[in-house]
């Protein structure tokens, strides 16, 4: 028997219940009316009956949850998320999992989502709001996260037979193209935001220029990942972006810096102090703040350092694009650049993280023309020149091989010279190598060497 509860909920509708074609008692959220609920209670029972007698045919699963609040749907996509959503069947992290849930938030409020029915020809108006979200100045990539949300949720209730089909299967790709890259800091202005900034945020500073960390993997390190014997950072799957363990090597001067500083307490002191109503990590290696990306902003304006040049944006994800890039011009080849960066293909590090410089292309243009207009300087005439050695031929500075030297007139050297010496140095001369040096004059040594 079909019927409406006396009292509405907390939302001031009322609840009403039917019976289903198995006989049993289904219960669902109606209108603010009583009288209108109860029609639509008879209504659902009658076409139960109807299924129930044999003149229409077994609702598929996806009509069972038709009536399915949206908001317990919604919460069990959460907790699904929550524990096997993320890669590899891992959980989300906490940044994510929150996004999600104001996001869902959001469309349910937006788009009066009472129930899964609702998600019934949605398309036209959920476009229109993304259009009025672009209107207000939301970035295209921020707008594919937020679309994201529902129709990744809808998808798992296509999955799990929630629904039929995919009400939002034709939504169109959103342009991500940025408005603003980012660019690499040089190394000028890297010394001065570290010689401005305060030295908690300073050491921050340097541990994510030289090691390529985001804001937060940085949070979640503590003392227990430094490794002060090879240098470097033990990376666990549970909060690195590619849900891998890792390895990222450290200078080994900022290494022991790191571990004084965290052995110090300061850490503990600053999270006390700025934190002091938010839960903080125990044994954390590093103070980072709630917003690096504004403490940024202060120190480089006081640094001088613009945010914004033709280059592109600075904030704190540009410290990982300088690590790339300063291990680049540092001569490390692809495959360490892919390594070091932590990335699955080459083509993200490359195209993505790693910037040019147009000074430094300006140097290599100069090198190439160097290369190409410029001449090896050759000496204009070679003489050669015989240089007897006793240790080469002790038989040509025998007694009687040589006759005395006749200095005579007309710039030469005139002397007897016997038979057996003339044919020696015939065939000594047939080994003489000349070759150019660098001395001054262009000058030209004369080696000789043994047969």
């Amino acid at each position: 028997m079909a019927g409406v509860r006396k009292k509405p909920n907390r939302i001031g509708k009322y609840q009403g219940y039917f019976v289903d074609y198995t006989g049993k008692r289904k219960f669902f959220t109606g209108t603010q009316r009583k009288s209108e609920t109860l029609r639509i209670a008879q209504r659902l029972e009658d076409e139960h009956k109807q299924v129930r007698l044999g003149y229409r045919p077994v609702p598929k699963s996806a009509h069972k949850h038709r009536n399915k609040p949206f908001e317990e749907a919604a919460a069990e996509y959460i907790a699904w998320g929550k524990m096997q959503g993320g890669r590899r069947g891992g959980p989300w992290g906490k940044v994510h999992a929150g996004k999600k849930e104001r996001h869902l938030q959001l469309w349910q409020e937006t788009l009066e989502l009472e129930m899964l029915s609702d998600l019934d020809g949605i398309l036209p108006r959920f476009e229109a709001i993304l259009r009025a979200l672009k209107e207000q100045g939301k970035a295209g990539r921020t707008l594919r996260n937020i679309a994201d949300a529902l129709t990744t949720f809808c998808n798992w209730c296509v999955v799990r037979g929630y629904l039929l089909e995919n009400p939002l299967a034709e939504l169109g790709m959103i342009d991500t193209t940025p408005v603003w890259e980012r660019r690499a800091l040089t190394g000028k202005e890297i010394r001065r935001l570290l010689r401005v900034a305060p030295e908690y945020r300073r050491l921050l500073y340097e541990v994510a220029i030289l090691s390529g960390l985001r804001a937060g993997e940085l949070q979640s390190l503590t003392r227990d990942h430094l490794d002060t014997e090879q240098c470097g950072l033990r990376l666990d799957a549970a909060w690195t972006k590619n849900r891998k363990k890792g390895f990222q090597l450290l200078p080994a001067k900022l290494v022991k810096r790191l571990a004084a500083y965290a052995d110090s307490g300061v850490v503990s002191q600053l999270y006390r102090r700025f934190f002091s109503e938010f839960a903080y990590p125990e044994g954390a290696l590093l103070y980072v703040p709630s917003h690096p990306a504004r403490e940024l902003d202060v120190d480089l304006q006081a640094a001088g350092i613009p945010k914004q040049a033709k280059d592109g944006k600075l904030d704190f994800a540009a410290l990982r694009n300088s690590y790339v890039t300063l291990a680049a011009e540092a001569g490390a080849n692809v495959k360490e650049l892919q390594a070091l960066a932590r990335h699955s293909t080459p083509d993200l590090t490359l195209n993505v993280y790693a910037k040019k410089r147009d000074e430094r292309l300006a140097e290599l243009v100069e090198k190439i023309g160097e290369s190409v207009f410029s001449e090896p300087e050759c000496a204009k005439s070679v003489h050669r020149k015989y240089v007897p050695s006793a240790e080469m031929h002790p038989k040509l500075l025998q007694k009687g091989n040589l006759g005395e030297t006749v200095m005579t007139g007309g710039g030469g050297i005139r002397t007897p010279v016997p038979r057996s010496f003339k044919t020696s140095f015939y065939m000594l001369s047939r080994f003489i190598v000349i070759s150019p040096c660098q001395a001054p004059n262009d000058r030209l040594s004369v080696q000789l060497f043994r047969n």
